[in-house]
């Protein structure tokens, strides 16, 4: 699947997400492409890479991931939600982070960049960079364009 592909199939759940959730479509689908790998990499259907921690009580899938710890990339074992579809995976990403405190400070913004960066400083990946890939990937697809300002 292209990026371009990728980001029609996705774009009604990532506008549907935002209308339920106030996250912006721009982020949906920068972090759906950035954890995915544009689709290809979705054990369980997984887009955005959410553990199972102990509030999830769905099915899981385990896989090995890398995970940026102290400047290095290692190799981990974890426990992943899974999910039917990717319509699914969508609609819980946005139910994560309006529930968790820490993004609590994202959504009182509308401009997916300035969200993004705000997801990135709480913590969502490990990855020093992760703020500069969604931004990178808001603006080489020019994704802001689907936002919607919050009601």
């Amino acid at each position: 699947m292209t990026p371009t592909d990728f980001i029609a199939a996705m774009l009604p759940g990532a506008q549907q997400c935002q209308h339920a959730t106030g996250v912006p479509v721009g982020v949906t689908l920068a972090q759906a492409a950035c954890e995915s790998a544009w689709g290809t990499k979705a054990p369980g259907n997984n887009l955005f890479g959410i553990k199972a921690d102990a509030s999830w009580s769905g099915p899981t899938v385990s896989f090995l991931t890398h995970e940026e710890l102290n400047g290095r990339w290692v190799e981990i074992a974890a426990a992943f939600r899974a999910y039917p579809d990717f319509a699914s995976s969508l609609v819980d990403h946005g139910r994560f982070l309006r529930a968790n405190p820490r993004y609590a400070a994202c959504f009182a913004t509308g401009s997916s960049i300035e969200f993004a960066k705000g997801v990135a400083a709480a913590g969502y990946a490990t990855a020093d960079n992760y703020a500069q890939t969604l931004c990178a990937i808001i603006n080489g697809h020019n994704l802001t364009r689907y936002d919607t300002p919050a009601a």
